[in-house]
């Protein structure tokens, strides 16, 4: 860019904008950090298996992974801020329709495919694209509080499943948790959230620049890139193993002989940590090459699935798993985001991210379904855990190969 910023201008200008983002990316994942604290009450009341209850969540990220370009070429023509409105108010909403859930499986996929539709204006595609747009010298940390969203999902829905369900029964559980968070971000997303290319709409105070030409790749440049194809490897290796401990952590420390209320507290730990991950990791891109950072942090649920594996009868080995997944889903996206906009800039950020969120996508529809499978096969989760040792150092590998970038962010 022919003016660079520095972190303190930046985050005078626009720091309400990756906490509003915040708040938004958290929306996007309220099915699939919220649905843990619903699995038993669903499969004591239908008689579901846990595959059957989790094929839902499968459909509805498989719909994202098949949209996720599409969607991200929009927001690089028209802005992500109207995508964000219309989101928040759809997925909370279809969130709350779960609850007419009558035990048909025909209906449950089809509640779910509604709301697998809802969820696509509300992506991450739509949220870090304007923080990228506002932030280059401060950019890791940018991101970084933006995607605590997904750290403040893991930490609040499930322990809200929960209390919601013993209050007032799954059925009611799922209309106030979707109607309390709809009344919180929406307020929070019309007022402080705009990206420097929404054209229009913008509040005064972050469109007072005007619109910059970005720089970066082409779309087809991107895709053809084997650095690319690392990156979309190890997105989908990650999120196939941590999205299915992070949704069946709760399931997984109940059949160890935890309380549903106190595994849901232990499983906020994961929620907590991954605010300290996030943060500490977006400190650290800015500081250090991104790819050496994130091969480290990726290594660290197999931590946490040994801790589960040896010691998840105890508390403490279910604590120290918690934490192990939680510092290190703190980081992936993070990562990920951030090593796309060094490497190819962001001219095409959204198409490009659009593609890599494709990989997480598939990473999340296939990993808690597998997971549940091997549950329901085994009567237990450890091959799966096993399997996440092996995914892990895949997936450290991809990026631990990846050269310095070409778009590099300016340190101050």
């Amino acid at each position: 860019m022919a003016a660079e910023l520095s972190a303190r201008a930046e985050w005078r200008r626009h720091y309400m904008l990756p906490i509003a983002a915040a708040f938004g990316y958290a929306t996007s994942v309220i099915h699939i950090y919220g649905i843990g604290a619903y699995i038993e009450p669903l499969s004591a009341a239908f008689g579901w298996s846990r595959t059957q209850i989790m094929f839902g969540l499968t459909l509805s990220t498989l719909v994202q992974a098949v949209c996720s370009v599409p969607i991200g070429l929009a927001v690089d023509k028209y802005g992500p801020r109207r995508f964000a409105l219309i989101g928040v108010l759809l997925t909370t909403g279809a969130f709350a329709l779960l609850s007419i859930a009558s035990g048909s499986q025909t209906q449950w996929n089809l509640l779910w495919g509604v709301l697998a539709i809802a969820t696509l204006p509300v992506q991450a595609t739509v949220w870090t694209s304007a923080v990228a747009t506002r932030f280059e010298a401060s950019r890791g940390l940018a991101f970084a509080i933006t995607l605590c969203g997904a750290s403040v999902a893991a930490a609040i829905f499930p322990l809200m499943g929960a209390w919601l369900i013993r209050a007032y029964g799954w059925q009611s559980a799922f209309v106030v948790q979707g109607a309390i968070w709809a009344a919180i971000v929406f307020p929070i997303t019309l007022i402080f959230f705009a990206g420097a290319n929404d054209r229009r709409g913008r509040i005064a105070k972050v469109a007072a620049e005007p619109v910059r030409e970005l720089e970066g790749t082409t779309l087809a440049e991107g895709f053809k890139s084997p650095i690319y194809h690392r990156l979309f490897l190890a997105s989908l290796l990650f999120t196939f193993t941590i999205i299915a401990l992070v949704v069946n952590f709760v399931p997984i420390l109940t059949d160890m002989g935890s309380d549903p209320l106190r595994a849901a507290g232990i499983a906020s730990i994961i929620g907590i940590t991954s605010i300290a991950g996030r943060l500490t990791t977006g400190l650290l891109l800015d500081r250090f090459r991104a790819s050496l950072v994130g091969a480290v942090v990726f290594m660290l649920p197999a931590i946490g699935s040994l801790c589960l594996l040896f010691a998840g009868g105890q508390f403490w080995g279910q604590a120290a798993a918690a934490a192990m997944i939680g510092l290190t889903m703190g980081a992936e996206v993070d990562v990920i985001v951030y090593l796309a906009t060094q490497h190819f800039g962001l001219r095409r950020f959204g198409g490009l991210y659009g593609g890599l969120l494709t990989a997480l996508s598939i990473g999340t529809s296939t990993g808690p379904l597998t997971a549940a499978a091997i549950y329901d096969r085994f009567g237990n989760y450890s091959p799966f855990l096993w399997l996440t040792l092996a995914f892990m150092i895949a997936s450290s590998l991809a990026l631990l190969t990846l050269p310095r970038p070409r778009f590099a962010t300016i340190r101050h």
